[in-house]
């Protein structure tokens, strides 16, 4: 079986490293610029070993990860003479196969697999690799293989053209990472009103985890609730009047947002085009 080396071994290589051992796969190298971290991984794997350089393992290793943050892959793949016949992916989401191309010129099988998931800690990165869906980009016979991982974790996949990868990257981090600050904005206005954040989370948490269901189980545009899919202006009118009197920084992402909003509503069918338009004018003034 081909030698598997991990150049980077953060969240998202522990996590890959790990499982992917898991399931049989012969995960035997690690570097990282953190020696600390470098062993913490080969710790978790039996059999697994640190090296010094990430050319001594590259040197070694039939199939390399490099899962270093997004910004020094290209360094890495720049900076290591790679020999013919290896095979060298890396885990970005917005950086393509391009940034792999001194791989390539060496005369390497290059690739991308991407989990299109959130890794918050370590732990949390080994529970939700599980089941994820991979997003591929990589030729043949990479891509097979690419496959056969994502089948090891348990996962599906989709493949991705080199052009499409940096909107394919927005568009998971407009519905991952500005949850997160959508989430946050809501719960910090409780402090007006003398409720803690963590005490709004607690009582948000049942309807964040019913909005998730409703999208998972009823899909758009018939998931979408509340008062613009009812057409209820005058209720949006008070939420606007009440975010400018007392925090009026939050006022035109909220009014974006609405009008974001208005065409699911249509979509619905629960929202009449006279209100629609109401709305568009109430949130563009």
């Amino acid at each position: 079986m081909e030698k598997i080396g991990f150049i980077g071994v953060g969240k998202v290589g522990t996590a890959f490293g790990v499982r992917l051992s898991q399931e049989g796969h012969p995960v035997v190298a690690a570097m990282d610029i953190v020696p600390a971290e470098a062993r913490r991984f080969a710790e978790s794997i039996h059999g697994c070993h640190v090296y010094d350089t990430a050319q001594a393992l590259a040197d070694d290793m039939d199939f390399v990860f490099i899962t270093t943050p997004d910004d020094i892959i290209g360094q890495v793949a720049s900076q290591v003479k790679w020999h013919a016949g290896q095979t060298v992916i890396h885990c970005s989401g917005a950086n393509s196969t391009a940034v792999l191309s001194p791989a390539r010129e060496a005369g390497c099988h290059i690739g991308c697999m991407h989990p299109c998931n959130t890794f918050a800690s370590i732990q949390q990165s080994l529970e939700n690799l599980i089941g994820s869906k991979f997003t591929l980009e990589a030729e043949e016979p990479v891509l097979t293989d690419l496959k056969a991982f994502a089948a090891s974790l348990k996962g599906s996949w989709m493949t991705l053209q080199e052009k499409d990868k940096a909107l394919y990257h927005a568009a998971v981090c407009i519905a991952c990472n500005y949850m997160y600050t959508v989430v946050n904005m809501g719960t910090e206005l409780f402090r007006h009103f003398g409720i803690s954040q963590k005490d709004a989370t607690d009582a948000c948490m049942p309807i964040l985890k019913g909005t998730i269901n409703n999208i998972e189980n009823v899909g758009f545009p018939d998931c979408l609730t509340g008062p613009i899919a009812r057409g209820d202006v005058g209720t949006i009118q008070k939420h606007i009047d009440a975010l400018q009197e007392r925090e009026p920084a939050f006022v035109p992402l909220y009014k974006a947002l609405g009008m974001q909003t208005i065409p699911m509503g249509l979509a619905k069918g629960t929202l009449s085009e006279e209100k629609a338009e109401e709305l568009r004018r109430m949130l563009t003034a």
